[in-house]
């Protein structure tokens, strides 16, 4: 076996895919680099988003907030309200399909579905949180232009638009009175808040929301005057930036990553998350087993087994680790072959999990040391993580956590702590339509 993980390993690095490869002191710096242009209005791949949301302020007790979520295939609705003690309660929770999923929907039709989706609730506040996860420029006003849409929906009228504004117009169109005041903010920052709530029993030094499950994005607390592109901030104040790291574009890429982002239907676009969140490492690893096969690393009958694949999901490859032998795609197709070929299979796969274990670390390393915090150990920064991919494929958050040590911990003398919040982006909702 140990010569067989020998020629893997080879063959990763002829890939340019192996992890012994990445110098995590020198991504870093180069991210680092990138934080700061992009905080400075300079050519960069980070667009280091200011939010205009600040952490800290206390949480009113006992007051409802409407609460909305729209960053997948599906839009939830419910109303929140906090204990004398933090503790949130979650009610009148729908869940619906994302508007404009299923065919081209006009601006008009996607803001009235939402307020449709809201009928029940809407009287129940004058306080709207809207965790809205695409790319979205955030006003000062705390409402949101968007971008553009991704994930499959179908609005093209809404792109350019005010989120908030148009909201609060078709609930007016729908005859709902009152008026109401909304904050749209994007899943990444709703985990931080959510982690900031959740903590009220422990002090930490500063936040961070971390989001890995079919994409991936962080967001930490910067200082005002850090932000030199935007003009009239509070020099001694602070607030959160949406860092967009999943289009950061100076990571090593290999031949493998090459090949998948030529194949996705925007190419060139977040190659970053490209290399590991769970929309892109099923097919990442299928692209670099088919290699594998073409170099004769498989039995000649596995191999060709191996080449008819024409799709792998994250899921399979987790399936596959936690039960090499069990009933799932790539086990099914050794036994075909002989013991190596299931070896083969696992070598590849770790190899490039623990290549993305490195790349989230050097992610987060480099926001843990821009923020400047968490050198004490009894106030680390508190990571509020969500995702799948995070906490489910085998090993990985393991291999986070190690490589952070070994970097934050033993080389810089920082602390950190991951935390996980049920409910984080309609909790991180809340907290932003009440305190802002």
């Amino acid at each position: 076996m140990k010569e067989l993980r020998g020629k893997v390993r080879r063959f990763l690095k002829q890939s340019q895919a192996s992890h012994h490869d990445i110098d995590m002191d020198q991504l870093c710096e180069i991210f680092l680099s990138e934080m700061r242009h992009g905080l400075a209005g300079l050519e960069s791949s980070l667009a280091m988003i200011p939010t205009y949301i600040e952490v800290g302020q206390d949480v009113p007790a006992d007051q409802p907030v409407i609460v909305l979520d729209a960053g997948g295939t599906n839009f939830r609705v419910a109303t929140i309200r906090f204990d004398d003690s933090g503790n949130a309660s979650v009610e009148n929770l729908i869940q619906k399909s994302m508007p404009g999923l299923e065919k081209e929907t006009s601006k008009e039709d996607f803001f009235a579905t939402i307020a449709q989706y809201m009928t029940d609730v809407a009287q129940a506040s004058e306080k709207i949180g809207f965790c809205f996860s695409y790319p979205t420029e955030i006003l000062p006003s705390k409402d949101g232009r968007l971008i553009r849409f991704c994930k499959e929906v179908k609005a093209k009228e809404v792109e350019g638009e005010l989120i908030g504004e148009n909201l609060l117009a078709a609930l007016a169109r729908a005859g709902h009175k009152g008026h109401k005041s909304v904050v749209i903010l994007n899943d990444t920052v709703a985990t931080l808040l959510a982690g900031v709530s959740a903590s009220h029993a422990f002090t930490y030094d500063s936040y961070i929301g971390f989001i890995l499950g079919t994409g991936s994005n962080c967001c930490y607390v910067e200082s005002n005057q850090n932000i030199t592109k935007t003009s009239g901030l509070d020099d001694n104040a602070g607030q959160i930036i949406n860092v967009e790291s999943g289009a950061f574009d100076k990571a090593p890429r290999g031949t493998i990553d090459i090949l998948l982002d030529k194949s996705t239907l925007d190419p060139g676009q977040y190659t970053f998350e490209k290399m590991f969140s769970g929309a892109y490492m099923g097919p990442l690893c299928l692209k670099a087993l088919q290699e594998s096969a073409r170099q004769d690393l498989f039995s000649k009958t596995v191999a060709d087994k191996m080449l008819a694949i024409d799709n792998l999901q994250t899921k399979d490859v987790n399936d596959f680790l936690r039960s090499p032998h069990g009933p799932n795609v790539l086990a099914i197709i050794c036994t075909a072959g002989t013991t190596q070929d299931y070896a083969v299979v696992w070598y590849v796969l770790d190899g490039l999990i623990e290549r993305a274990a490195i790349l989230v670390a050097a992610l987060l390393s480099s926001v843990v040391l821009k923020s400047n915090k968490g050198t004490n150990p009894c106030k680390p920064v508190c990571i509020t993580a969500e995702g799948t991919t995070f906490y489910e494929l085998k090993s990985l958050k393991a291999k986070i956590e190690s490589y952070l040590r070994s970097v934050l911990q033993e080389k810089h003398g920082r602390y950190v702590e991951i935390v996980n919040v049920d409910n984080a982006t309609l909790i991180g909702a809340a907290i932003a339509g009440l305190t802002n």
